[in-house]
């Protein structure tokens, strides 16, 4: 489907948007750090999850055509562990709905192919039955992401793909001005912006826990999360998750209004998969998992 024309040359929301979440870091990190530092961690990971959200406007073509322009306003690795062209290459893969939620073709599923789960050992099944959960994705779920993420790309550097190695050299880069900003200019220590790094990629959980789900069709896969809120915001309301994904070239700032003068026509098109706030989602799956591990599904290829 093809989408509706975008309105602007100059996208000046997300710029602007993305000049106050730097200003919002550098004060976390200095001024407001020194002052109160559970109050500096705060803002440095509310910061540190909405440079994530820009990041992923900067994948999708915004705010410029040129996508060399857009990785230059985000290049600095403020997560520390998400090398930006990894999650360009793997996101963009992500988008083909066909393979949504597929165990080995979609990069971002959390599902597990049957017969891998079941060789699995006890402690291992454990642990991912845990992040299964939204609490055990909050506490958790970023190590288990980090550790799969980076054991996946270093078996794919083994295979000779360069492409994948040569994500990860540009990323060292982008950690020297985080690295040198911490070094040399912020008030706050070390430990305390790992702390805020872990816990700006564990909000980033939140909208990643049920934003698919395993279905017959592609079109059922596909979460609306008709949230208003901070996380609304934090996501770039990227909730609308239907919407992005029929729109991806949309800006986040005009998702809202799509939604809303075609809401029938997107709940029609998901099969009515939603939910009506991220407090209902804390509420039904805080210490419950949604599906199981292994992909309910799922059939291997003879």
């Amino acid at each position: 489907m093809s989408d509706p024309k975008r309105s602007a040359p100059t996208e000046w929301p997300t710029l602007l948007l993305l000049a106050g979440c730097y200003a919002a870091w550098a004060l976390a990190t200095t001024w407001l750090a020194a002052l109160w530092l559970p109050a500096g961690i705060a803002l440095t990971t509310l910061a540190i999850a909405l440079h994530s959200s820009l990041s992923h406007e900067m994948i999708h073509g915004h705010p410029f055509p040129d996508r060399r322009v857009n990785e230059a306003l985000v290049f600095p690795a403020l997560t520390l562990v998400v090398p930006y062209r990894r999650f360009r290459d793997t996101h963009l893969e992500h988008h083909r709905d066909s393979l949504l939620t597929d165990p080995y073709d979609d990069p971002e599923s959390n599902y597990w192919d049957p017969a891998v789960w079941q060789r699995l050992k006890p402690w291992q099944q454990a642990i991912l039955r845990v992040n299964n959960t939204l609490a055990g994705r909050l506490l958790i779920g970023p190590a288990v992401g980090t550790w799969a993420f980076t054991l996946s790309d270093l078996r794919a550097i083994r295979a000779g793909r360069a492409g994948v190695l040569s994500g990860w050299l540009w990323h060292l880069p982008a950690l020297v001005p985080v690295a040198l900003w911490l070094g040399h200019v912020a008030q706050m220590p070390v430990w305390a912006y790992l702390l805020s790094a872990y816990m700006g990629l564990s909000i980033l959980k939140i909208r990643t826990f049920l934003e698919h789900q395993a279905h017959e069709r592609a079109r059922g896969r596909t979460v609306i999360i008709e949230d208003r809120g901070i996380l609304a915001f934090l996501f770039l309301n990227n909730n609308l998750h239907v919407v992005h994904h029929m729109h991806p070239r949309m800006p986040w700032y005009r998702l809202p209004g799509l939604y809303q003068e075609n809401r029938a026509r997107y709940l029609g098109r998901n099969g009515g998969y939603r939910y009506g706030s991220y407090g209902e989602i804390f509420r039904r799956y805080f210490l419950k998992a949604k599906d199981p591990v292994p992909h309910p599904l799922w059939h291997s290829p003879e």
